[in-house]
């Protein structure tokens, strides 16, 4: 209706439970917005009854509601209003399984619940509307303990240990602010059991974050303006024309697409929170993909192999950096770093992975804006052992900078002024 909130309307309801079930009684919060609630351009472009109905989905919310409340609180819908409000303006959607790091108590509180993850809701199942199919999404609060063991594991695999513990979730996923203990301080035993044991044996399912990162090509001195289409990281990138932008901000838009066999590459049409989530994980990956043959042609980019690079990250994204390796190229797969900021992409690969422009004879390579890194086995566990300080934040101290001179590759650690200033 023309004010500034991305969601119509957010109704909450009481929810009685299910004492059979061992389902406390809560509050049930429900958005209308995400999907299309007229079917008349005015908010989403109509694209007929078959496809998803806006965005596709609606988000939805279940609060344990604390003794002598008799209405419901209101500040999960602002938490629905700001997911939204990323939604519509970064186009990217949420997928059951992600995560939404927040960093911050989901009621401004003290709770030690500060971060999301999403999962299907267990009440709603999805609907068929005039304008397309929407899909209802939970969000499940979670504590900073949880987060990290679905990054380096996977979201669902948490889930379902939240269900089965009922001061943590129970069955319908109900979020209890006053939780003090995460379900690994109620169940020591899984950790060890469950998580530690599924990262050995899945690795991370996680393929790519939405990040503050940003990469130098060092092969070359800075002046060198050949190639009007090179990234210069720490001024302001060169002009592409209008054109050119749009087709490489569709490539990385829709880039890692997965198929029923096992294809992700670069970044994702479903690209949830910025999250790609692997659907079918496989020792043999590939980055083929037939939209983004499609969209780009090749004489528009071409590709370009680097002798030396400098990565950059901000600590929350250079802390992923062993799940990267650890989790994911060891395990023959490949992990994305999309800025947040523009269309810088970074993707790290591994020998195994099918389709990528990076090879062992040239493991540096860009396409645009997307550098690709291919990292051997033997690399990999170097670097594990070298950043193994990434792994202790507390004794962190900003700029870090790690480098293998022979690989001709050097990483640094950045405040994050540095990326919300490119300028300075």
């Amino acid at each position: 209706l023309g004010g500034p909130d991305p969601l119509d309307y957010v109704s909450m309801y009481r929810n009685l439970g299910n004492p059979a079930l061992n389902v406390p009684e809560h509050w049930h919060y429900v958005s209308f917005g995400l999907s299309d609630l007229y079917g008349d351009n005015r908010v989403h472009e109509f694209t007929g009854t078959d496809g998803p109905s806006g965005f596709g989905f609606e988000l939805t919310f279940r609060l344990k509601r604390e003794t002598g409340e008799s209405a419901p609180p209101t500040w999960p819908a602002e938490l629905m209003q700001g997911l939204a409000r990323y939604v519509f303006q970064s186009e990217n959607t949420f997928c059951s399984g992600d995560h939404v790091s927040w960093h911050n108590p989901l009621d401004n509180s003290e709770s030690r619940i500060q971060h999301m993850l999403l999962t299907e809701d267990p009440q709603m199942q999805p609907v068929q509307t005039p304008f397309g199919v929407v899909t209802f999404l939970q969000i499940v609060g979670v504590c900073t303990e949880e987060l990290h063991a679905a990054q380096q594991w996977n979201g669902q695999g948490i889930l379902e240990l939240l269900r089965t513990v009922p001061l943590a979730g129970g069955p319908w996923l109900i979020t209890d602010m006053r939780r003090g203990e995460t379900i690994f301080e109620i169940d020591p035993h899984l950790q060890q059991e469950r998580v530690d044991k599924g990262i050995e044996t899945d690795g991370s399912n996680l393929s790519g974050v939405s990040a503050k990162c940003a990469w130098d090509d060092l092969s070359r001195p800075p002046e060198d303006d050949e190639d009007s289409r090179s990234i210069c990281i720490g001024s302001q990138p060169r002009r592409l024309s209008g054109k050119d932008t749009e087709q490489i901000r569709e490539t990385l838009r829709r880039g890692l697409e997965i198929n029923s066999k096992p294809v992700l590459p670069p970044i994702n049409a479903q690209r949830q929170n910025g999250l790609n989530h692997d659907r079918a994980p496989s020792r043999k990956d590939s980055l083929e993909s037939e939209s983004s043959a499609a969209i780009i042609p090749h004489e528009l980019i071409r590709t370009r192999q680097l002798e030396s690079v400098h990565l950059k990250f901000n600590q929350e994204s250079g802390a992923l950096i062993p799940l990267c390796l650890r989790g994911r190229l060891l395990h023959g797969r490949h992990f994305t770093y999309k800025s947040i900021t523009g269309d810088t992409a970074i993707t790290f690969v591994s020998t195994g992975v099918e389709g990528a422009f990076a090879t062992e004879e040239h493991p540096y390579a860009a396409h645009g804006p997307w550098l690709q890194i291919l990292l051997t086995e033997e690399f990999v566990e170097r670097m594990l052992e070298d950043l193994e300080d990434l792994n202790s934040p507390e004794e962190f101290k900003l700029p870090k900078e790690y480098s293998w001179p022979e690989k001709k590759l050097k990483v640094s650690i950045l405040p994050d002024a540095v990326f919300d200033n490119p300028l300075h």
